[in-house]
């Protein structure tokens, strides 16, 4: 799997960014991914898209794919609840 990921409207909440959809997300994906691993199919890697907010070359600046948020006026970054728990995910 190269890249996925989901794009949901984030809110700032002073410092936190609570996107429970794109957690989620993840959780059923990613337990499809093992499931089809486990049934045969050959992964070798994921690749979450994205890292951080970015440019999107048909939708501009306006969709939030990241596990961190930037403010792309600041440049100020803020790690998601969906990077917190992608952190914790690979720990375990």
């Amino acid at each position: 799997i190269t890249e996925n990921g989901a794009c949901f409207k984030d809110i700032v909440e002073g410092h936190a960014i609570h996107d429970t959809q794109r957690i989620d997300f993840f959780k059923s994906y990613l337990s499809n991914v093992l499931k089809a691993k486990k049934e045969g199919v050959p992964v070798s890697g994921y690749f979450v898209w994205s890292l951080t907010d970015n440019f999107e070359w048909s939708e501009g600046y306006e969709p939030r794919f990241g596990l961190i948020h930037v403010n792309f006026k600041s440049q100020k970054r803020i790690i998601k609840d969906s990077g917190h728990w992608f952190k914790e995910f690979l720990s375990n």
